[in-house]
């Protein structure tokens, strides 16, 4: 990122303080220079509502009795042209009188798409588009995923030990990995629009599945594949103030409306075998703005969500213990041939605490 004008890299940090907060709005970040260099105004996107990265950025700027005509804009994402929670950002910076916009990469929303850029160049905005796209396209891949596939970003959080075991042969997971890992993991939770777990994780453990052990302004959604409908009303996962979703195969249940009393919204998304429609799931939760999903599971709903092909990418947590016996990550196959297995590609690699923490992407998942 050396080789970017230093506003843009600057931008781009501020981009990812947007993480946690901005959802479902893109993280965006926006750096307001004045002809000789100066900074006049800085800011990222807000929570869902507020104020958009460039309107931060203005607010800012006036606030400090800085006159932005003549300025340039970099931002890391094209400047919307639509009225949805907030006005349009291309219009605010027209009328604030900035000369030229550096942007790193276009809107993928069909309502932008281009035109935040054509209604700048039509005021007699200066465009440039291009510095720093990848990383501003990787900071919010799940937006992208939204917007270009109709799914949400499906991150599959895993903690294993060495030899791939999830759990012991009876179930009991807690504690594989460390204190470090966890609260790690907790920072990944933190990130995503929604969390998803099944009904087996929930009976076994009891989960809360919060953010307790990071910083956040908000907790993620929950999502609960429940075929049967089998949650407990003393479950847990109830403790926390957030939209909860319910996906089961039982159209009719006496059992939906002690849930729903308890805020829960139950959808009936019945599929093959009396499963839920995992691929119908995720097209639903798109379309409840879901961006990232951070699958938290066993290794049943895990496999049923590689095996359909919805999985894109892995956050696996190794701990330097064997358990031989138990659990794996995902329960799929048996694959006929090696040449069959699911092929990934490798993120990152870096010890947290006593354990290791490895990214691996499914091939060739983010190219859309």
């Amino acid at each position: 990122m050396s080789e970017l004008p230093a506003p843009l890299q600057r931008a781009l940090a501020l981009a990812r303080l947007a993480v946690a907060v901005s959802e479902p709005n893109p993280r965006v970040g926006c750096v307001l220079v004045a002809r000789d260099g100066g900074v006049l105004g800085e800011g990222h996107t807000q929570v869902a509502g507020g104020p958009h990265a460039e309107v931060a950025a203005l607010r800012a700027a006036q606030a400090a009795g800085r006159d932005v005509r003549g300025a340039t804009a970099y931002v890391t994402l094209e400047p919307c042209s639509h009225h949805g929670r907030t006005g349009p950002c291309c219009d605010a910076l027209v009328a604030a009188g900035v000369a030229r916009v550096v942007a790193s990469v276009a809107d993928p929303n069909p309502r932008v798409a281009g035109q935040g850029f054509e209604r700048l160049r039509a005021a007699g905005v200066q465009v440039e588009v291009g510095p720093g796209a990848e990383a501003a396209r990787e900071l919010n891949l799940g937006f992208f995923s939204r917007m270009v596939r109709g799914t949400p970003w499906v991150r599959l959080k895993v903690a294993a030990s060495l030899d791939g075991r999830t759990a012991l042969e009876d179930g009991t997971s807690q504690w594989i990995t460390g204190p470090a890992a966890r609260a790690d993991g907790h920072a990944w939770r933190a990130r995503a629009t929604a969390v998803l777990t099944g009904i087996g994780t929930v009976l076994q453990d009891d989960p809360r599945l919060d953010v307790r052990e990071a910083s956040t302004s908000r907790q993620p959604d929950l999502v609960v594949v429940d075929s049967r409908l089998e949650t407990p009303v003393s479950a847990r996962l109830f403790g926390a103030a957030r939209r909860i979703w319910i996906y089961t195969a039982q159209p009719e249940s006496p059992r939906r409306g002690e849930l729903e009393a308890l805020g829960a919204e139950v959808v009936a998304m019945p599929g093959p075998g009396g499963k839920v429609d995992l691929p119908a799931l995720l097209r639903d939760l798109a379309r409840r703005e879901v961006n990232e999903l951070h699958v938290e599971a066993g290794f049943k709903l895990n496999g049923s969500l590689v095996r359909e092909g919805l999985a894109d990418e892995f956050l696996v947590y190794l701990a330097p213990r064997l358990i031989g016996v138990g659990h794996g990550m995902a329960g799929f196959g048996p694959l006929s041939s090696l040449a069959d297995a699911l092929p990934l590609r490798w993120q990152s690699v870096e010890p947290v605490g006593d354990d290791l923490r490895v990214v691996a992407r499914v091939a060739g998942r983010d190219a859309f």
